[in-house]
């Protein structure tokens, strides 16, 4: 017989916050002191409490995890890539949850020499992550980025090739990328504010010298922006990138050169976007520049890069979203969205040929690949679909024919995806716009409205969630669900405008449209509100906060992963990382326009006396993204507010940030658990 488990109830200790004369009482904002144990008392009593509460699903749980791990080849291997004379190759090895990074000499049947192996530099942590590898010109070195915390704070260290030896370089609070000089002997990298996290300067670095010989060459004084350090493909320049939502900046260098100085290329203009490549003594420039919303492609000459020598070389298009190039010795790759889809546009130089790779189905994900070589006629592209798996394709360009390098293998003997099917649908808005939703199902599934339905939406940033294929998912769809995304406004789904129209004082039609495809699902007899389920992360979490305020009757259960939940308080402390760069995206709350608007959909500020759906929340203890003490503080005010008797779980990851766990197969318990939760929703046992 089970025993009736109380839930914990956070304390209450009212703070009274004011602005523009209106005054907030926050009970839980003494839960945002990390170190005091009172604060990683009650984290642990919750997750304490979900343990005991869903001790009946562990088995169940435990055998979707083994499930889904036995879906994936352990010994996998990256398709190879040639850079600089070396094959680069990425492996697993059975039994082990981090990549061990390689590379060959001249041609695939070299000895093989490794980089790194990440299981035995792993060892001991409860977290690690390795970014950023930089070999040198001379590929005697390389760089990478170290982060065992979960916080994104890396450091970086300078690896002999040679020899294998680590050097004494360490360079600490770094983004962890770092560019070298052409010299073989000068990195450039970014580092960042300790306390915002915010990556401020550009520093350039002699390898072997100590961290404090280091040269401060950039500093980022506005503190919306964010910087950046990268060389170009064709290895002539390194570029300073300054961002931010509305706007960029750029500052160019010969690697030739690495103590001459950094050149502007063109000054910010408070929303000019722009990006730059380097092609033979040309830049190229992707940019919104005279209202092209959806962005169009200028050239400039490399000794004359401001904005009044730029030349059109493809012009604006009201329906076609310009998203990338790549640059090659004898062809331009652009990327494009139309209506929705991916589109690959191949493009002589001296224009005697120009045409679209073919794709034909409206689910699908199509994306330019690892291309690090100018001199080849070989463009590499990934390619799913919601129903197909990935495929890695080497397309000859000048012979329009193609190679299969790797199919992702789903290692079911049961699975065959001639089950599956997907289409693509449209709800209506309230205000009339039609909302595209991309859909998984098994074959076998009946629209009979009965059906469990996951509904999944991101929604803010112009991220736009392309329909891919995920053997993950099949534990779901294998059991009856169907799997939707839904493709809101504030993604750039349908280009510039939909992400426009979705941010900023626009920001509730995400969430509307979220409803209203909900709504949709219900009445066109895909599901019911009995069935029907919600799920999104970080500022997805955000959308999932407000849709169980504004509409809890739709859903059964909605899962809110390390959600950002309390955005009012957030946006007004300028000492949490990331929220300067965010103003241009959810507006400052130092002007009482933007703070009346986003109060009111903040999740925190919204919650009400009402029924809540059943909900999974969840939260990294070192979450650099959104801080932990969001989805605690919700979950705490939840509790005492909600009037209903469904199921309400915080469960922190102790030792992990804003991605989760950090290992291959770790990652896959935190799936399990999120379907255990949603499948015993359901019902459904095994």
């Amino acid at each position: 017989m089970k025993t009736t488990i109380e839930a914990p109830i956070a304390k209450k200790l009212p703070k009274t916050l004011e602005k523009h004369n209106d005054k907030r009482v926050d009970d839980y904002f003494w839960l945002n002191q990390r170190e005091d144990q009172n604060v990683l008392d009650y984290l642990s009593a919750e997750n304490e409490f979900y343990q005991q509460e869903t001790s009946h699903t562990k088995e169940f749980e435990t055998s979707l995890f083994e499930e889904m791990k036995a879906r994936i080849k352990e010994d996998d291997t990256s398709v190879p890539y040639k850079y600089n004379g070396y094959w680069y190759i990425v492996r697993y090895e059975k039994g082990k949850d981090y990549p061990i990074y390689t590379r060959k000499k001249d041609t695939l049947e070299a000895n093989e020499e490794l980089l790194f192996d990440c299981n035995s530099m792993a060892e001991g942590h409860g977290y690690f992550r390795l970014v950023g590898l930089s070999v040198s010109p001379d590929n005697t070195m390389i760089t990478f980025g170290m982060d065992t915390v979960g916080r994104r704070q890396y450091t970086i260290q300078v690896k002999n090739l040679i020899t294998g030896e680590l050097f004494s370089d360490a360079i600490e609070n770094t983004t962890g990328s770092s560019t070298w000089a052409n010299d073989n002997s000068t990195i450039f990298y970014a580092k960042k504010d300790a306390q915002t996290l915010r990556s401020n300067e550009i520093f350039k670095h002699k390898i072997g010298e100590p961290e404090d010989k280091d040269t401060l060459v950039f500093t980022e004084e506005d503190e919306a922006f964010g910087v950046a350090v990268y060389k170009t493909k064709s290895r002539k320049y390194i570029i300073i990138a300054c961002y931010s939502t509305l706007t960029n900046e750029f500052h160019v260098l010969k690697a030739d050169a690495p103590d001459e100085k950094f050149k502007l290329f063109q000054k910010r203009i408070r929303g000019l976007e722009y990006s730059i490549a380097h092609f033979e003594n040309q830049f190229y420039i992707l940019t919104n520049g005279d209202n092209a919303v959806n962005f169009k492609l200028m050239k400039t000459p490399e000794i004359e890069t401001g904005i009044e020598h730029w030349i059109e070389v493809i012009g604006h298009r009201n329906d076609v979203l310009l998203e990338d190039v790549d640059i090659f010795k004898d062809y331009l790759v652009v990327s494009e969205r139309s209506n929705g889809l991916n589109q690959i546009r191949i493009k002589r130089w001296d224009n005697q040929e120009d045409y679209y790779l073919p794709f034909d189905n409206e689910t699908y994900t199509a994306n330019t690949g690892t291309n690090v070589d100018f001199n080849t006629e070989i463009l590499r592209y990934s390619y799913n679909s919601l129903t197909n798996p990935s495929s890695v394709i080497d397309f000859n360009m000048k012979t329009k024919t193609k190679e299969i390098k790797k199919e992702q293998a789903v290692l079911d003997p049961n699975f065959d995806k001639d089950n599956y099917t997907s289409e693509r649908i449209w709800a209506t808005a309230q205000d009339g716009t039609k909302i595209p939703m991309s859909l998984v199902r098994r074959k076998d599934t009946k629209l009979d409205g009965k059906a469990p339905v996951l509904q999944y939406a991101y929604g803010s940033y112009g991220s736009t969630i392309d329909p891919y294929f995920s053997s993950i998912r099949l534990s779901l769809l294998d059991r009856g669900f169907i799997y939707v995304i839904a493709h809101v406004r504030g993604g750039e789904y349908l280009g510039r405008p939909w992400y426009e129209n979705g941010k900023l004082l626009k920001k509730k039609n995400s969430f509307t449209d979220f409803i209203d495809c909900s709504k949709y699902l219900i009445e066109q007899n895909y599901t019911s509100s009995q069935h029907l389920y919600a799920m999104g992360g970080s500022a997805g979490g955000l959308l999932m906060g407000v849709i169980v305020n504004e509409a809890p009757n739709l859903y059964n259960g909605v899962i809110a992963a390390v959600p950002f939940v309390d955005v009012v308080t957030t946006m007004l402390d300028d000492t949490i990382p990331l929220t300067t760069g965010e103003y241009d995206e959810w507006g400052n709350p130092n002007d009482k326009m933007y703070y009346d608007y986003i109060k009111s959909y903040s999740p925190y500020d919204n919650i009400k006396r009402q029924y809540y759906p059943n909900l999974m929340i969840t939260a990294g203890l070192h979450d650099s993204q959104v801080q932990y003490w969001e989805p605690a503080k919700w979950a705490a005010k939840l509790r005492t507010y909600k009037q209903d008797t469904n199921k309400l779980y915080l469960v922190t990851n102790m030792e992990a940030g804003h991605g989760g766990a950090s290992g291959r197969f770790e990652s896959l318990k935190e799936d399990a658990r999120e379907f255990a939760f949603l499948l015993d929703l359901e019902g459904i046992t095994s």
